[in-house]
């Protein structure tokens, strides 16, 4: 675990659309998945980061939950209607300026990358179109982190190049299955691929073939 979690830390490109478009006071988006360990990267204040920060601790809260369940989780009245699967992390954060506390997975197909933490220091409870504008923020968010993540790794020996043209035709043809197990787009059908390979220790190449050779089925993997 990163000992910066705790420190306020600012990368607006992922905060602040949240708090530009929605009715809460901060925002925390945090790593935790199947990619790196739990991280602050971006609070937009304190508390934002204490809350990251007592969930992380606690391994319990409202990010545990939306990351377990892949939904979000709205919690409009903290004090009076506290979420009933973490009790220790409502009591850590009683004594904080938070009466609203709402968490967004952050996803792409079966990959689980973070969540975003958004609070209220007024009771506040989201309108139907708000969490449908968070959800898409939280989509653009994942897609954003991903790329990031990706991009501080070295370059895989034989990921491009080793096997000329015919590798990176496997590896197209694979995306293309990807696109049709969980109906993405090309760009993120391919960051799945990279992510897997990542997490697998694998190249993209070999990822490509357990996919076409029906080994790899990434709609299967999201319902475990």
């Amino acid at each position: 675990m990163s000992d910066d979690r705790g420190a306020t830390v600012g990368d607006a490109g992922y905060c602040a659309p949240f708090l530009r478009a929605l009715p809460v006071t901060g925002a925390a988006v945090s790593t935790i998945g199947d990619l790196v360990s739990p991280e602050t990267v971006c609070a937009t204040d304190d508390v934002a980061a204490r809350l990251d920060e007592l969930q992380f601790d606690l391994r319990e809260g409202p990010c545990w939950e939306a990351l377990a369940t892949r939904r979000p989780v709205l919690t409009p009245d903290l004090r009076r209607a506290p979420g009933a699967g973490w009790p220790s992390f409502a009591h850590a954060a009683a004594g904080l300026p938070v009466a609203s506390l709402f968490a967004f997975p952050l996803a792409i197909g079966p990959l689980n990358l973070g969540v975003i933490d958004l609070y209220s220091s007024q009771p506040v409870r989201l309108r139907d179109a708000d969490t449908k504008r968070a959800a898409e923020l939280a989509e653009d968010a994942g897609r954003l982190l991903l790329r990031d993540l990706l991009g501080r790794l070295d370059r895989k020996p034989g990921e491009d190049g080793d096997g000329g043209e015919f590798s990176r035709r496997r590896i197209h043809q694979a995306t293309g299955a990807v696109i049709a197990q969980l109906g993405v787009t090309p760009e993120d059908a391919e960051l799945v691929i990279r992510a897997h390979a990542f997490a697998h220790d694998m190249t993209m190449r070999e990822v490509a073939e357990d996919i076409l050779g029906w080994r790899l089925d990434f709609a299967a993997e999201g319902e475990r």
